[in-house]
């Protein structure tokens, strides 16, 4: 028998998306987030989809920074 059909009125916890994700990630980077994504973040995502897309960010943010140096460095040596 189904849990909904036993009258338990619990729900399983929704997964979230990757976009709601990416969007945690980025918000709780800047310091944004907002304490409601933060609690829906606790209650539907795992930890490691966020350690995952933490250190996926991290490293793009470093590449990113890197490669604007780099950019400058080789336009001011001109």
């Amino acid at each position: 028998m189904d849990e909904r059909e036993t009258g338990s009125g619990e729900d399983k916890p929704r997964r979230l998306n990757p976009l709601q994700v990416v969007g945690s990630v980025f918000a709780a980077a800047l310091g944004v987030q907002s304490s409601k994504n933060r609690e829906r973040d606790f209650k539907q995502g795992r930890a490691g989809i966020f350690i995952a897309a933490g250190i996926i960010f991290t490293l793009l943010f470093i590449g990113t920074v890197l490669t604007v140096v780099n950019i400058v460095l080789d336009s001011a040596g001109n």
